[in-house]
């Protein structure tokens, strides 16, 4: 699977995830819960060590890539994302098609397609561009870095806030599975799912630069930090 990376915008860094994360992870959960309705986040310290020691564990077992999303400002931890669903195309042609394991050294691979999920932020970075800046980022290390073909993207269709901010990013929708599984709620719920193509992220990513540059150029121009480059590393 693809190693862990940091990646550094303007104002937020995505850390690999990790246990001295915890700490913050529970503070930042704990602000306000009203917006989690459709969302797991865990509730408590322990909970939260639940929360980090499996996404470690899908880390390990090449499923995916968390990261706790920090404000570079001064490190404070407002929530967490992950790059998941990693599926590799190479080798000879599978069907019916399926996700599979990368071919030749895991610790090398990386994937053709990938999804982006598992996002949440504290209830004062909603809203502040904190989502916006972090789809870039991760957004550029997939199309840019790996080289993907595809960007995926889901939400419970019930989500309309969900549903909003990945539209605003410039994914396409789908489709909605009907009935498709339960939801945190208990109910059956429909899932809405969005891509975003390589030929159409040149477009995508215009689009969200210029929010970022705009947010942050003519929103926070107190802030030192604005000078620091779009890049991962």
């Amino acid at each position: 699977m693809p190693v862990p990376v940091f990646l550094h915008g303007r104002t937020v860094r995505l850390e690999p995830l990790g246990e001295h994360h915890i700490e913050g992870l529970a503070a930042a959960a704990a602000e306000d819960r009203s917006s989690y309705a459709f969302t797991p986040v865990p509730h408590g310290p322990e909970a939260t060590a639940r929360y980090v020691a499996e996404a470690l564990a899908a880390r390990a077992a090449g499923r995916a890539l968390p990261f706790a999303t920090v404000r570079i400002a001064d490190g404070l931890v407002m929530g967490s994302t992950r790059f998941c669903e990693l599926d590799y195309w190479q080798g000879p042609v599978q069907w019916p098609p399926a996700p599979r394991g990368p071919l030749g050294d895991p610790l090398t691979a990386i994937p053709d397609a990938v999804e982006i999920g598992g996002t949440w932020l504290s209830a004062h970075a909603q809203g502040t561009g904190v989502n916006t800046e972090t789809k870039l980022l991760m957004l550029r290390h997939a199309f840019e870095t790996w080289g993907v073909r595809r960007v995926s993207l889901r939400a419970d269709s019930r989500n309309a806030r969900s549903r909003a901010a990945i539209e605003r990013l410039g994914a396409v929708l789908e489709g909605v599975h009907r009935a498709h599984t339960r939801g945190l709620d208990g109910m059956v719920r429909g899932t809405a799912f969005y891509s975003i193509l390589d030929e159409e992220w040149p477009g995508v990513r215009a689009g969200l630069e210029h929010r970022v540059e705009h947010r942050t150029g003519a929103g926070h121009r107190h802030t030192p930090q604005l000078a620091r480059p779009l890049v991962s590393a």
